[in-house]
């Protein structure tokens, strides 16, 4: 096999045709794996592949057979016809990296243009051999590649089929319903705790003068927002992906929250009308097809390539100005917010485990602002509404970064501020069903609902483990660990 390719390759360099369309689909073609190999999970839909590959590969091909002919027409530009194949392959070669790295910075883009162009023209006689260099690259990118194409291939979906009939459940009571989420905020009884040693009481009483009740024992079954939120949405536990397919923390994740779920198909049997009001288009980066009703922000809005923390909306304005459009319907809403968040993703040797609890409490001031605001809107404009202030997973306050979360510790401190999460609900009339004490982990907030929304208590028998995971990489082997018993005790149970 080796002495194929070394034939091949030789013969490739020493034939004195130019071909164009291999020169320019290997210079585009390692970004384009690069960039999938690294942010797979936001660019794994259709219209994302057919843009990039047009955007990496068709342009530039196009672009040579212009310049070619244009070239060869005007007398006077004929004689620079050698430099067109080298300068675009290096030129593509070197924008589409930038693309992949920093996205469309215009000032980047202009440095790997003038480097494409300078090294195009010193380089013309060696354009094949940085080809064979760019087809190495590829070689090396594709083995990790291979498990990312297995999972689209192979991906299945039934770990989110429901073991009862609550996607037909009938509802008896019909108030509109606001589920809010406050991105890494924790749980008010962990905010006294020796790590974030915060008081946080005053928010707590204004909540409880509103209505609202507050589950202090309430945390998230994973740690991250789409892992946390693909399983609400399902009412199911995923343990970050399966046997076949392994560790899986992010894959399909945003389809699963925003495109036809358990939850959306139960509250649309119930003639709801669905809302997805966002902050940032973070959970439509990969451009899912929406199953909501209606989304505050379009896919017309967003790029093909974007981490989706860009574009912020005036949250609270747009949810107002669709509650009260929305007076003749039933209606559900999730309304996210990425407020407060959590702590540094990656490690930051500037910053430090106290500046970190410093900015996140800061954060916090900011959050309880913004819910109050909107709480005393739906209050007004909706007495009667079941309102959910739920948060997605804690704030990690006290690790180094979000993503040494992954480390192993026995800490239960830690743990809980991986996990904890506020919980606080308005329940019509003040009335909480009995069996509220059943509300402990978010995969069973919406069963819980929908058990008290149809009065039917048979859908509690099939409530999930209340039990946290999470992945470990660091400190023991990797893989999909228990980190909390149902009870919420600290535990290391590999799954």
């Amino acid at each position: 096999m080796f002495r194929y390719f070394k034939r091949r390759v030789s013969l490739f360099l020493s034939d004195a045709k130019s071909y164009p369309i291999i020169t320019l689909i290997a210079a585009g073609l390692y970004a384009l794996m690069y960039y999938y190999d690294k942010n797979y999970a936001l660019i794994n839909s259709k219209s994302q592949f057919a843009f990039l590959v047009g955007l990496y590969i068709a342009f530039p091909i196009i672009l040579f057979y212009v310049f070619n002919f244009s070239f060869k027409k005007i007398r006077s530009l004929s004689k620079f016809r050698k430099f067109i194949l080298p300068i675009l392959n290096l030129s593509t070669f070197f924008l589409t990296i930038v693309i992949s790295l920093f996205g469309f910075d215009t000032l980047k883009m202009l440095i790997a243009l003038a480097l494409g162009v300078l090294l195009g023209i010193v380089l013309v006689k060696h354009i094949k051999k940085i080809v064979v260099v760019q087809f190495i690259l590829m070689c090396l990118v594709l083995p990790k590649l291979i498990p990312d194409l297995y999972r689209e291939v192979f991906y299945s979906k039934t770990w989110m089929t429901q073991p009862d009939s609550i996607e037909t459940s009938i509802f008896k009571k019909s108030p509109n319903i606001y589920v809010i989420q406050p991105d890494g905020y924790t749980s008010f009884s962990t905010f006294k705790d020796s790590i974030h040693r915060y008081d946080n009481s005053r928010f707590q009483q204004f909540l409880e003068s509103k209505g609202f009740k507050t589950y202090d024992d309430y945390r998230s079954n994973y740690f991250s927002t789409l892992s946390s939120n693909s399983s609400l949405f399902s009412m199911k536990h995923h343990y970050y992906g399966n046997n076949t397919l392994g560790i899986n923390p992010r894959h399909n994740a945003r389809n699963e929250i925003v495109e036809s779920n358990a939850v959306l198909r139960t509250f649309k049997h119930n003639n709801y009308k669905t809302f997805l009001m966002l902050q940032v288009p973070y959970l439509l980066s990969n451009r899912p097809s929406i199953a909501y009703d209606y989304c505050n922000i379009s896919l017309d809005e967003i790029s093909y390539i974007t981490r989706g923390f860009s574009g912020e909306t005036n949250l609270i304005e747009e949810t107002k100005t669709a509650v009260l459009k929305n007076k003749m319907t039933s209606n559900f809403f999730f309304i996210e917010s990425m407020l407060p968040s959590h702590i540094t993703t990656n490690y930051k040797a500037s910053s430090s485990i106290e500046n970190e609890r410093k900015l996140y409490l800061k954060r916090i001031k900011l959050a309880n602002e913004w819910l109050s605001e909107l709480i005393d809107f739906i209050n007004k404009e909706d007495p009667d509404a079941l309102i959910v202030i739920a948060a997605d997973h804690g704030g990690c306050v006290g690790l180094n970064s979000f993503l040494s979360s992954s480390k192993k510790t026995a800490n239960p401190l830690l743990k809980n501020s991986i996990f904890s999460s506020l919980l606080a609900i308005k329940w019509p009339n003040n009335s909480a069903p009995k069996f509220d004490t059943d509300l402990k982990t978010s995969v069973n907030l919406f069963r819980v609902l929908f058990s008290y929304l149809s009065e039917d208590e048979s859908y509690l028998k099939h409530l999930q483990d209340d039990k946290s995971y999470i992945i470990i990489r660091e400190d023991a082997p990797t893989g999909v660990y228990e980190y909390l018993d149902s009870s919420g005790n600290t535990v290391f149970n590999e799954i």
